[in-house]
Parts: C-alpha cells; sequence; structure tokens
C-alpha cells in the first residue's frame, strides 16, 4: 500500500513518502550524534504516542545512513539535521519501496486481501536472508520494524535471534507504540528513544500538509486542539462527526460501572455498519479514559494493584478486538456492549 486511508475524504501519505518532521528536533539529534560518533548502537526502539511521527523519524534515518554510508565523511560531520532532499535517488527508491538497503517489517494482506493483524514470523525470516545474502547496494543495511508491538511471539523471538548477533553496518529501527510491553530480551538489546506528544502548533503544521489542508482551517485547529499531541488522532477527527463520536462515548466511559443499555445501543448504532473513522474515534476515546485511570492508579501511592492489573489487562483484550473489529468488518454495535461490559467488569 502506498497509502494510508483515514477517512474517505483524507489520504495521507504513508511514512517511507514524508519527508518533514515536526516537534522532535531533539530525538533527531540523538540519532545524528550517534551515526556522526561511527559508533552506533545497532538498534534502536522509538517510542511514544500513536501517530506523533516515530515511523517518519525512523524512515528519515533510513534514508539519511543508505544516502551517506560513511558517517565519518564531511558531509554527515556537518549536517545540521537528518533531511534528505526528495530528489535524491535514494529517496526516491525508499519512497517507492524499492531500495536494496532497506527492509520493512510492517502488518500485510493476507490471501483474501485482508489486513493481518500481526506480523509473521515468515515475515519477519526475512531480516536472515536480507542481512545474510550478497548485498544489492554497498553499506549500510537498515531494517525498519512498523511495529514491534504487532510482532506474534514466534516473529518477535525471530528478531530478538538476529538482534543478538547484528551483522556487520546493520541498523535497526523498531518502532513502538507501548514501550513497556515489548519482550525485556528484545529492549535490553536496543537504545530506546522516546518521542513525546506534539505541540498543538506542531500537529496542525504536521496534519495540514499530510492531508494537503489549509493551515487555518477552523475545523484542523479543533481536531488539532483535541487530538493530544497526536497527528492520526487530528486526522481522525477531521472525518466529520468523529468529536462528537468521542464526546458521547467519554459521557457513558464516565458512568461506569453503571451505564444505561439505550445508551449503549445508541452509541454501537452510531458507529454504523463499516465506518473506519468512527471505529477509530470511538476506540481512540476508551484507549484514552484507561490510560487516564492507569497513569493516575500509579501516580497514586495507595493505588489499588489488583485493579491496575485488571485493567491493564481489559484494555488489552479490548485493542485486540477492535483490530478483529477493523480487520474482518465485523459488527460494531457487539464490540461496545463487549468493550463496557469488560470496562463495568474491571472497575467495580
Amino acid at each position: 500500500m502506498s497509502a494510508r486511508q483515514v477517512e474517505p475524504r483524507v489520504t495521507v501519505a504513508h511514512p517511507r513518502e514524508t519527508t518533514a518532521l515536526f516537534g522532535h528536533r531533539e530525538a533527531e539529534m540523538a540519532l545524528l550524534k550517534a551515526y556522526r560518533s561511527g559508533r552506533i548502537p545497532h538498534a534502536w526502539l522509538i517510542g511514544g504516542a500513536l501517530g506523533i511521527g516515530k515511523a517518519t523519524l525512523a524512515y528519515r534515518m533510513a534514508r539519511f545512513v543508505l544516502a551517506h554510508r560513511n558517517p565519518l565523511a564531511p558531509d554527515v560531520q556537518g549536517a545540521e539535521t537528518l533531511n534528505v532532499d526528495p530528489s535524491d535517488p535514494v529517496a526516491r527508491h525508499v519512497a517507492a519501496g524499492a531500495h536494496g538497503g532497506l527492509l520493512t517489517l510492517e502488518r500485510t494482506l493476507n490471501d483474501k486481501g485482508v489486513m493481518r493483524t500481526v506480523i509473521t514470523v515468515d515475515e519477519t525470516r526475512e531480516t536472515i536472508s536480507f542481512f545474510g545474502s550478497t548485498a544489492a547496494v554497498e553499506g549500510w543495511r537498515v531494517c525498519i520494524v512498523d511495529t514491534v508491538d504487532e510482532l506474534n511471539p514466534n516473529a518477535a523471538n525471530a528478531l530478538l535471534k538476529i538482534l543478538e548477533e547484528p551483522p556487520r553496518q546493520s541498523l535497526f529501527l523498531l518502532v513502538s507504540h507501548a514501550p513497556a510491553r515489548v519482550l525485556p530480551t528484545i529492549l535490553s538489546r536496543c537504545r530506546k528513544l522516546a518521542l513525546r506528544p506534539l505541540a498543538t502548533a506542531d500537529v496542525i503544521r504536521a496534519a495540514a500538509q499530510a492531508a494537503n489542508i489549509a493551515i487555518d482551517d477552523p475545523a484542523l485547529s479543533e481536531a488539532a486542539e483535541a487530538s493530544e499531541g497526536s497527528v492520526a488522532r487530528a486526522l481522525t477527527l477531521l472525518g466529520g462527526d468523529a468529536v462528537k463520536l468521542q464526546q458521547r462515548t467519554a459521557a457513558l466511559l464516565a458512568t461506569l460501572p453503571q451505564v444505561d443499555p439505550r445508551e449503549l445501543h445508541a452509541l454501537g448504532d452510531a458507529l454504523g455498519g463499516s465506518d473506519r473513522v468512527a471505529l477509530a474515534a470511538f476506540i481512540d476515546g476508551v484507549d484514552r479514559w484507561v490510560s487516564e485511570r492507569l497513569h493516575s492508579d500509579e501516580a497514586n501511592a495507595n493505588a489499588n494493584l489488583p485493579r491496575l492489573a485488571r485493567l491493564a489487562e481489559v484494555w488489552e483484550k479490548i485493542n485486540r478486538a477492535a483490530r478483529d473489529t477493523e480487520a474482518y468488518n465485523l459488527e460494531r454495535k457487539p464490540l461496545v456492549f463487549s468493550v463496557f461490559g469488560l470496562l463495568a467488569k474491571a472497575t467495580r
């Protein structure tokens, strides 16, 4: 796929086609400084919330390394950013997904044309042939995993094996929305690079560029204010009634553990039969609510640890169910009832 569909009217470029980076100057300089040293760690875990530019940064780093093979060269030592001109052959090949020095592991379509919910072990084993064969291009080889959260257990173990004995001039850039859940054995072999949510102004600039929207569009400003620093969330909220649906979800969540069944039916109807934007807005609202509760409990010295564990477990179940619902185009209303049932039980 060459683009990521956010909603029927907004098509956003894949991160490999995105050259601009907003709001992560410190993280960019950490990567550049490490590369210029000539002793860059072979694996990096780029972590942070969904939609803040982690994959964009990973591809930006990949382009730079593939375009500047010698870290000690004057042009690298004098570089102030990781930017590579879009007209550069390396940038064009990366954008087309056709650079011999770059391997990307991400979810793909199965034989029926349905997006898989995980990255499989067979796909991950491609790293063996990629790093083990004669180089199609001289110099560095880069592997981007987008995201490491979506590796199934066998795939994670396959990746771990090559991380344990990294080939010469290899660079792994692992993207993660939830670094704390990554296998400790993988974490221990990576340099961690945490990205913070973007400032509202950066969200507006990034979303405007990504979706070709006027930067002074009032709807964009409203979506950015409600995005909590996520460009992906802002673009989702631009899908018409998404903001109202999130407000409706938040109102119901506030009544837990008691919920009016009639309101649940109404919310399920509002999600529609196959509207991905509505589903994303609903799950995003639930994610934020659970995340706030978990962080609130963690900050409380007298936190109820069993309750904390129940919420964390429910959170994972909800996100798995949401991925299955989207991947297999299942009915939305049963998901709504399931989500609130799980949360009601966990919060009693």
